[in-house]
């Protein structure tokens, strides 16, 4: 059995969203479960729209989720392959010119083109349907159907992993690799991510970039364990999955034909996850990249509170904003509780020891004493300290904030409120 190789062949074109890096992982985990390797092949032969920083993001995706390639190719580096293999195809009366280009002569009698697809099955093309097809334009770059199994050849590509969109141009190819007497690798097409309303997933339903869900505040780990159970199912109940754990349990035997439903709620779960399982500067740090303005040691301060509620890395401003700078008095929310309660709890708490058990004991005895709802003393301390109706446990972030900035922040309120 040679060895397996697959490949990641974007085309510089535009910006690869999730939805094609979820195929450079699929090929990766193959790859790596088979003891194989994975390589990176820019397919810029489109010149007029390929670009360099297209390229480049694609390489800092790939980075950033740690698919690392073991080669790679630019295959406008490559022309000489693809013109000395279509001086083969003119020999053998198969390429004629056309306008300036080369196409492919199909025989339409040949009957059909199958083979057996490993996520779909046996699939079928009737040469009768299939017209003569362009493999080098007039600019002398060749097309991607000849480009791509020229290459898929020569570097010894033994699987095809690749969306649903290339289905009907898989004959083509199996016809040039016929043309040439080569064995062809196996295919493998996935099924597209679709869209809540089961349409082609938008940019507003999830459809950016690895650069931008890293940007807004999401893990690596959580986009690689997301995107991998889209559209694999793993052996039994397990949903966390590191790198690691994939790459042992990955085939494509538990590919799913059909085409999976992106969530963002499931992916915010999985971060919230991911999140809970970084060490506790670990995630300052990523914090402080996420949150710029906040420094590591404020960020350490408040951590304990605030990291079993994050879902997101951008989360944090909005938890615990709060303890660093103090809302205005004219934004908090609504309270329900007289100003002379706010006014005997912020007397109270200047005679106390700053602990937990006396906080909660001030506020419970407050509202006892002045015959007014527990919670909705709770909930106007609350919005007053914080200018906000959720945040960490309320006694536990005004120990932390310290009695001198909450006995401010309740008395800057009684003079401001009416």
């Amino acid at each position: 059995m040679p060895k397996v190789r697959t490949r990641y062949a974007p085309s510089p074109t535009g910006i690869s969203h999730v939805g094609n890096i979820r195929t450079a992982l699929f090929n990766f985990l193959f790859a790596k479960n088979q003891n194989g390797e994975f390589i990176l092949r820019i397919e810029d032969t489109d010149q007029k729209r390929s670009t360099k920083e297209h390229i480049g993001v694609i390489k800092e995706s790939l980075d950033l989720l740690n698919l690392k390639w073991d080669a790679e190719f630019l295959q406008s580096k490559r022309l000489k392959f693809y013109h000395q293999h279509l001086e083969i195809l003119k020999e053998k009366k198969i390429a004629y010119q056309d306008q300036g280009a080369w196409r492919f002569k199909v025989n339409t009698s040949a009957g059909q083109v199958k083979w057996d697809d490993l996520v779909h099955g046996p699939v079928g093309f009737p040469t009768k349907v299939i017209e003569d097809f362009v493999i080098v334009k007039s600019d002398g770059f060749p097309t991607y159907h000849m480009a791509s199994v020229v290459d898929d050849h020569l570097m010894d590509v033994t699987h095809v992993m690749r969306g649903d969109e290339w289905i009907s141009s898989t004959p083509k190819h199996l016809l040039i690799y016929q043309a040439f007497g080569w064995q062809s690798p196996l295919y493998a097409h996935l099924p597209p991510i679709l869209g809540a309303n089961k349409k082609k997933l938008s940019k507003r339903e999830g459809a950016k970039s690895v650069l931008e869900y890293i940007n807004e505040g999401y893990l690596p780990e959580a986009l690689i364990n997301f995107l991998a159970l889209l559209g694999w199912a793993p052996k039994g109940s397990q949903e966390i999955f590191s790198i690691d754990d994939l790459i042992k349990q990955f085939s494509i035997d538990r590919v799913n034909k059909n085409s999976p439903i992106f969530n963002i709620e499931k992916l915010n779960w999985f971060n919230g996850q991911w999140i809970r399982r970084l060490e506790p500067e670990v995630l300052a740090r990523q914090i402080a990249k996420n949150n710029p303005g906040y420094e590591i040691k404020q960020i350490r301060s408040v951590i304990g509170l605030v990291r079993d509620r994050l879902k997101n890395l951008r989360d944090f401003k909005t938890l615990a904003g709060f303890f660093f700078q103090a809302p205005s008095p004219i934004n908090i929310p609504k309270i329900s509780v007289a100003k002379n309660v706010i006014l005997k709890i912020a007397q109270s708490f200047q005679d106390i020891d700053w602990t937990v058990d006396k906080i909660k004991e001030v506020i419970d005895k407050t509202a006892q004493t002045q015959n007014v709802d527990r919670i909705e003393t709770i909930a106007a301390v609350r919005n007053i300290i914080s200018g906000q109706t959720v945040t960490p446990p309320l006694y536990e972030s005004l120990e932390k904030l310290g009695k001198e900035e909450t006995v401010k922040r309740l008395d800057n309120y009684l003079k401001k409120v009416k």
